[in-house]
This record gives C-alpha cells, structure tokens and sequence, in this order.
C-alpha cells in the first residue's frame, strides 16, 4: 500500500510531488502562497509541509522563532520551566569561571555595564527623594502626640503594596498641654 500515483521506479518517484499536489490541495496552494515573515518582514514561500508557516528559512529569523516559542513555553509550562532552571545551574555550576573570564576578555562591557549602572542609581536617588521611608525617618518627630484618626489616601502613585498614604487628623492633645492651653483661655 502506498500513495496513489506513486511508484517504486525512480523516474516516478521525481513526479510524486506533483501527484501529492493534486491529493492535497493545501500542498499546491502553499506552493504558490507568499507571505510575510513574523521576524524580518520579508516576503517567503512557505513550505508545504508547514501550512501554518510564519518565519522564512533566515538563520536569524529561526533564531527569534525559537526564542519566541521558547518565552511562550516558559510561561504556560512550570515543568518545562523548572527543566530549564534546573539545567542553567547546573551549567553555570560546571562553569564558574565564565563570567570573570568574559568581563576580562570583554573590558568595554565592563566600562559600559558600569555606566549604565551609575545611571540607574541616580535615576533611582532621584525618585526615591520623592518618597519617605519609615527607616529614613529624623529622631526628632515633628508631630505632636496625641490622639489620632488615620483615612487612607490615594495609593495608585505608590507601588509598594504594604506603604499606606494617610490624612491625619488631631482628636485631642494630651492632658498635661490641654490644661495649660485651657489657663491661657481664662
């Protein structure tokens, strides 16, 4: 049993792709079809055998398919995900050393690597001045004690989840001040 239109002699076996054509008609219409790559943007003919083809034959063009299907699988699959964890520390465990051997082969990616570093901590100072933190705060408090109530403000300009942004309100000073400012009154 084989395909129709196909024979063992080699003189038939040059004409199957046309008898395949004919049998499967989205053989014949990718055969003619042109279509866009999804990397480069480039106009290709899509393998028969791929009918969902996406990506011409450019190494670089397989290159990013690959990429792009291994981010996809990265993010749907956690098996396939630990696999791929599991397999760059077991990679970087038998090469240590890569990494110093690269900064001492590659000196402008250490200059550059440093500048850029730079910049984002003066990118990230400049920032968090806009803010307070709760360890950053001075010794001295300059609000008085007493008694409190804390509404919460607007927090969509704050990512950290835990920060609240309150409003206070004074409900009452304490004993000691509320007698020497009801003297003063009298």
């Amino acid at each position: 049993m084989g395909w129709p239109g196909i024979t063992c002699h080699p003189v038939c076996r040059r004409a199957a792709p046309n008898a395949l054509r004919s049998d499967f008609p989205w053989a014949e219409r990718a055969a003619m079809e042109m279509r866009r790559c999804a990397a480069c943007g480039k106009a290709f003919r899509p393998r028969s055998q791929v009918p969902d083809q996406r990506y011409c034959s450019a190494l670089t063009c397989q290159r990013v398919r690959r990429r792009r299907w291994q981010q996809a699988k990265r993010q749907s699959d956690a098996d396939y995900r630990e696999n791929q964890a599991r397999s760059q520390r077991a990679w970087v465990q038998r090469h240590r050393d890569y990494w110093r051997a690269y900064r001492s082969r590659h000196p402008q990616y250490c200059e550059s690597n440093r500048l850029a570093a730079r910049q984002r901590q003066r990118e990230r100072r400049r920032s968090a001045a806009q803010f307070a933190k709760m360890d950053a705060s001075r010794a001295f408090s300059q609000v008085p004690s007493g008694t409190y109530r804390l509404v919460p403000a607007s927090t969509a300009e704050f990512a950290k989840m835990d920060a609240w942004i309150v409003e206070m309100t004074l409900i009452s000073i304490p004993y000691g001040e509320a007698a020497e400012v009801c003297k003063e009154r009298t």
